[in-house]
């Protein structure tokens, strides 16, 4: 059996994923370190321990990611696009738009509707922190709260508080102002997710949209984004039936697979 792996290297977290054709046979997801190659060494390494192999019983490896030039060992090395197309499809075939918000820009791609993950066109905001998972870290520690609890917070709030600055610092500010004049926190937080939607919609609007559409990436699983960019959009944003988190390192996974393929006689 042969086990190829993908590393994708964000600048939040980086992801592993070791594949054997056929299924996950494990994956990992740690916090990035200041160094890409670091980051890739731990997260393998930790993917590789859970599936009871070493990293040198890898066969291929592809990294994406904004840090895929320094993963060690990578043979090969792969748009993060192409890599989330490729994964997403893995998860659901019927993907027709792929919405990724990651830690440093937010993508839209449209994939081909016959389930291969290919990638038909794309739109991209590498930018600006605003629409991004950033934005919404910076804004937690304005709150001192969890990121994780934000999505929560927003579906509870009546109503959406508008946070009009794009800039994240601007925004900050704003929101730091809305504290002081003592308005809901929950109608705070929900107006930054609405903020975080508007900029990836405008984003949606670049290429076609077309259904199924779903999200991948750590913000997909901020419930408060999703449905504030449901709202903007007019459609149903479907969950993966995987892990969002570790899409773009599945495609990697699967592309790493396909060039071993090619490799053997």
């Amino acid at each position: 059996m042969a086990i190829v792996a993908g590393c994708d290297i964000g600048s939040v977290s980086g992801k592993a994923v070791l594949f054997d054709g056929q299924r996950i046979l494990a994956s990992a997801v740690i916090p990035s370190r200041p160094l890409p190659a670091v980051t890739a060494e731990e997260v393998l390494g930790l993917a590789a321990g859970q599936a009871g192999v070493s990293p040198g019983d890898i066969a291929y490896l592809v990294g994406t990611g904004y840090g895929r030039v320094k993963v060690p060992g990578a043979q090969k090395t792969v748009s993060e696009i192409t890599c989330h197309a490729r994964g997403a499809a893995f998860y659901n075939r019927d993907a027709a738009t792929l919405i990724d918000v990651g830690g440093q820009d937010s993508k839209v791609i449209s994939l081909s509707p016959e389930g291969s993950g290919q990638v038909l066109e794309f739109s991209m905001n590498d930018k600006c922190a605003a629409g991004t998972g950033r934005f919404l870290e910076v804004m937690a520690k304005v709150f001192e709260m969890p990121i994780e609890r934000f999505g929560g917070a927003a579906l509870r709030a009546r109503r959406c508080l508008a946070i009009s600055s794009q800039c994240t610092v601007f925004a900050e500010s704003e929101v730091v102002c809305l504290i002081g004049q003592e308005k809901d926190m929950n109608e705070i937080i929900a107006g930054i997710c609405d903020a975080v939607a508007a900029r990836v919609a405008t984003l949606v609007g670049r290429v076609t949209l077309r259904e199924k559409v779903y999200m991948s990436g750590g913000v997909a699983k901020n419930q408060g984004v999703r449905q504030r960019l449901e709202s903007r959009l007019g459609v149903k944003i479907w969950e993966l039936a995987g892990d969002p988190l570790i899409a773009g390192a599945l495609g990697a996974a699967l592309i790493a697979m396909d060039a071993l393929n090619k490799q053997r006689p």
